[in-house]
């Protein structure tokens, strides 16, 4: 069956249970999972694991038109303390503004059942009027009906486009927009200053591009008697960030875009250059020897308990550091170049309008002003000292202050070049390049071989997508 149809089906099947019972029980949750490095990202607390659900009936319930002539709207994200606290703000202040529009911020919703939450939710008419999602899964949302189209009225496009960092194209999907995020993430390298000091490198000068990297990780990398690494100077943690730097970073530097513009065709190994990054990913751990990430308890731990290096990490990953490691004696620079190309990757949590809000004209107009309201700069600025993240609005993103910070600043810094490819499902992408990857470490296989075999599988994905629109 193809995917689209089969979105619209589950969502279908949803709404048939939920008439018929009284009750709103979970359906299936889409089939674009969030990535596994994502729910390792997000770093959330343990209470937020051991969060409670939201009642049923609470989550399934239409929020009811408030007295006079306020709007009810609801909004809708996971359980994550940070990000309630500080949408709690940008909901008071946007109620002070707009005194016509009460929003209903249900946070109570684990992370693992929140896309089940929606999938119940939304087609049956009730639910969020806004909502967060993953920008991964929207192609997904989209399919199963679960947003609406962001008025280009309102969102001009052009705006987005000169307004906030590229990244956020990949909230554009047959050329309109569904989503509109608040802050962003981007990748950067983490350097150990202690570490760089013993190798007797400079911790004040850390690498800059890919030949330094390499340089610096060897004389970083130790071994006991034995040929046990000690120290690793670099490992390359394919279920952490690494496929990202191939997919989004390593493939562009040496001159191979991921993908076709139309999102339609996998290019990986659309020309030497997508082997020759490939193989420039491979190199760290096959041939330099500088570090192995399924070692030492694995990513991002190693890192944090002083026993690599170099570490490729998100902006979300300070937080980590701050609360589990507050003595890392740590640096962060941005991203090696590669043949003089600067890049880095970019992910988000995004905002769509549901359904629900798209059936009421009053409703729609409320979770314009309200999606309106926590996209601008002064949303994002607040975000990041709030949550750590990055501000999506290139106009808060350089603001002096922020790109001064010595964590923080190197994630800022990349975002006017930062990239997000569309993606179908990450999970299946990201898993195709784990497997391509551990063929060659495990087995030997040929690179090449299992390099094509990754955009093979990938590639059949994508097709059964698209099929849907021929």
């Amino acid at each position: 069956m193809k995917l689209k149809r089969m979105y619209t089906l589950m969502a279908m099947l949803v709404m048939v249970a939920l008439i018929a019972s009284a009750c709103a029980a979970p359906a299936a949750a889409p089939a674009a999972e969030a990535p596994a490095t994502e729910a390792v990202a997000t770093e959330a607390p343990a209470a937020e694991a051991a969060a409670t659900e939201a009642p049923a009936e609470e989550a399934a319930a239409e929020a009811p038109a408030a007295d006079g002539d306020v709007i009810e709207i609801e909004y809708w994200q996971y359980n994550f303390e940070a990000r309630i606290l500080a949408m709690d703000m940008l909901i008071e202040q946007f109620e002070a503004e707009n005194p016509g529009i009460k929003v209903i911020h249900n946070s109570d919703i684990p992370y693992d059942q929140f896309r089940d939450k929606i999938a119940a939710s939304v087609p049956a008419g009730v639910g969020p009027d806004v909502v967060t999602l993953y920008y991964a899964w929207q192609p997904a949302w989209v399919a199963a009906d679960y947003i609406v189209p962001l008025p280009a009225d309102v969102f001009p496009p052009e705006e987005v486009n000169t307004q906030f960092s590229p990244l956020v194209q990949a909230s554009f999907q047959d050329g309109q927009l569904y989503t509109l995020p608040t802050a962003v993430r981007t990748l950067a390298l983490l350097y150990n200053k202690d570490l760089m000091t013993a190798a007797g490198l400079d911790p004040e000068k850390p690498p800059t591009t890919v030949e330094e990297l390499e340089e610096q990780a060897v004389k970083c990398t130790t071994f006991d008697d034995a040929g046990n690494y000690v120290i690793m100077g670099f490992p390359v943690a394919m279920s952490g960030q690494a496929h990202h730097w191939f997919r989004e970073i390593l493939l562009r530097q040496y001159g191979q875009a991921p993908q076709s513009e139309d999102n339609r065709t996998i290019l990986w190994n659309a020309s030497q250059a997508g082997y020759d990054a490939w193989n420039q990913l491979l190199k760290f751990e096959m041939e330099l020897k500088t570090g192995d990430a399924t070692l030492f308890d694995g990513d991002p731990n190693y890192f944090l308990a002083g026993q690599s290096c170099f570490q490729l990490d998100g902006s979300f990953r300070l937080g980590t550091i701050a609360n589990n490691a507050p003595d890392l004696n740590f640096g962060v620079t941005e991203i090696p170049t590669a043949n003089g190309v600067k890049m880095t990757f970019g992910s988000y949590w995004t905002h769509g309008i549901t359904n629900k809000a798209a059936a009421d004209p009053a409703r729609m107009e409320a979770a314009e002003k309200f999606l309106k309201f926590i996209t601008t700069p002064a949303a994002g600025t607040l975000w990041v000292a709030e949550t750590g993240e990055l501000p999506a609005q290139l106009e808060a993103a350089s603001d002096p202050a922020l790109l001064a910070d010595p964590k923080l600043g190197p994630f800022a810094a990349g975002l006017p070049y930062a990239a997000s490819t569309f993606l179908v499902d990450e999970s299946v992408v990201r898993q195709s390049l784990i497997d391509a990857y551990d063929a060659v470490k495990l087995n030997g296989a040929d690179p090449a071989e299992e390099l094509d075999f990754a955009v093979q599988t990938s590639q059949e994905l994508y097709d059964e997508f698209w099929a849907a629109d021929e």
